[in-house]
Order: structure tokens, then sequence, then C-alpha cells
């Protein structure tokens, strides 16, 4: 079934302190009536958002509002990824060890991506979800 409206939805940036905290928040906005939650993956974030389950479900589009954007970015910035990717590194079974460091290389050059870039980018590659930044607290570029 389709609906025909706009589904809103905010996510509390003053909540999230760290990548966990990020998909509790997630799973807070997101997944409420389903009977399952999303793991800490930025795959099923991507997968999430389009729409098949959870809160977005039958929406043909969603005004996501990010309120507190500031601390989310800072929370999910250098810090975060850098633990992010090297407890890859932990895995060599199940990670690109090689592609892992050029990630690291290209975070402490100034070049990479941080976890919330990386998350502005899955949520920019939705077409149906517009991303609304609360005014108080802009986003600024990271580098």
């Amino acid at each position: 079934m389709i609906l025909a409206t706009t589904k809103t939805l905010t996510i509390v940036g003053k909540d999230i302190h760290d990548i966990s905290s990020f998909y509790a928040e997630i799973n807070r906005v997101f997944m409420a009536e389903e009977n399952w939650k999303l793991g800490e993956s930025l795959d099923a974030l991507d997968d999430m958002l389009r729409g098949g389950y959870g809160a977005i479900r039958g929406y043909p589009g969603v005004k996501l509002v990010w309120k507190d954007i500031g601390v989310a970015r800072s929370s999910l910035g250098l810090e975060a990824t850098r633990t992010y990717l090297r407890a890859k590194l932990e895995r060599p079974d199940l990670y690109n060890v090689d592609w892992v460091n050029d990630q690291l290389a290209a975070l402490e050059a100034g070049t990479g991506q941080t976890y919330f870039e990386i998350i502005l980018e899955i949520i920019a590659g939705h077409q149906s979800i517009e991303l609304v930044f609360d005014e108080l607290s802009p986003i600024r570029p990271a580098h």
C-alpha cells in the first residue's frame, strides 16, 4: 500500500554520542514498530532508507529533520571513524585490510570521509528523502 503523503521523522542529534547511539536513535525513529532492530551497518542503513520496512514503508517521500546536527557531526567525526576502521583491522578474515588502511590514511590526511559524512552521502543517495537540518545547529564543512 502506497500512502499519498510525505512522512516527517526527526533524529535527535544530542542523543548521538558514538556509532552505537546513532543506531539506537535510528532504531527509535525508523524501527519502533518493527519487531527487530537495524544492526550497526552502513549497508543496513542504506537498505532501510529504500523504504521497504520501518516507519517509512509505503511513503513516497520522507522529510527527515535532524536536530542538533552539530552534536551528531562531532560524535561521528574523526575519532569515531578511526575507532570504526581500526575495529575492522582486527577482523582480517572479514574485511579487506588494505582498503581499511587506505581509508585510515585518507582520514588522517584530511581527504577521507568521517562516519558522519558517509551517513550524509547515503541519505543523499535516496531521492525520496529530504534531509533538513535543525536551524539552531547548522552543519559546517568537515575540513
